[in-house]
């Protein structure tokens, strides 16, 4: 993913917090990069490791999404290192800080090497934000999809945990951002 595609998706977040706009505090954003520490991820063709491509995306786009603020918002990670975080951990920080977004960031993998595509998840079971989360995953769809040209696979239900912690708490989508094999990364240099 390119660093203009992140700043992009920087707006697109700060965009999908429109339907807090009544929210009189700065908004609590919290982007979890996905894996971290012994849990790789997925690794691609070449030994490069989800774990280290989202945290890389995460990272940029906090420090981009902060530059683009025309409303207070204030970002977290829930991993700022490659250390592995539970899930328990990552969701309970979402808790503690009364957040008002929760985004996960995975990278996709699949056998078949021209898979390709976007795909946005959203808990499949009942939660108080459950349509806050599925306008989100779709938002978040089309606009990456636009972006980057990439493959629509869908907004997709699943009992991801850390999706599932967080239904009572705030909308929360987990973005698979493409394909390992498929995506190129070249944020540092840009």
């Amino acid at each position: 993913m390119k660093l203009q595609n992140v700043i992009i998706l920087c707006l697109l977040v700060k965009s999908c917090v429109c339907f807090a706009q009544s929210v009189q505090h700065p908004l609590q954003i919290v982007i979890d990069p996905g894996h971290g520490g012994k849990d790789s991820g997925a690794v691609g063709k070449n030994g490069v490791l989800e774990k280290d491509l989202v945290l890389q995306i995460a990272k940029q786009l906090t420090r981009k999404a902060s530059s683009f603020d025309h409303k207070p918002a204030q970002y977290y990670l829930t991993r700022y290192a490659d250390t592995l975080i539970s899930h328990r951990d990552r969701t309970d920080l979402v808790k503690r800080l009364k957040a008002d977004l929760f985004i996960s960031l995975h990278i996709n993998d699949a056998p078949n090497a021209n898979a390709q595509g976007i795909e946005v998840y959203v808990y499949d079971g009942p939660s108080e934000y459950r349509w806050e989360s599925v306008w989100l995953a779709y938002t978040i769809q089309e606009k990456l999809a636009a972006i980057t040209r990439q493959k629509k696979r869908g907004v997709k239900f699943a009992d991801f945990q850390v999706l599932r912690d967080l239904s009572d708490s705030c909308p929360a989508v987990l973005v698979e951002l493409g394909f390992i094999n498929r995506i190129f990364v070249n944020i540092g240099n840009n």
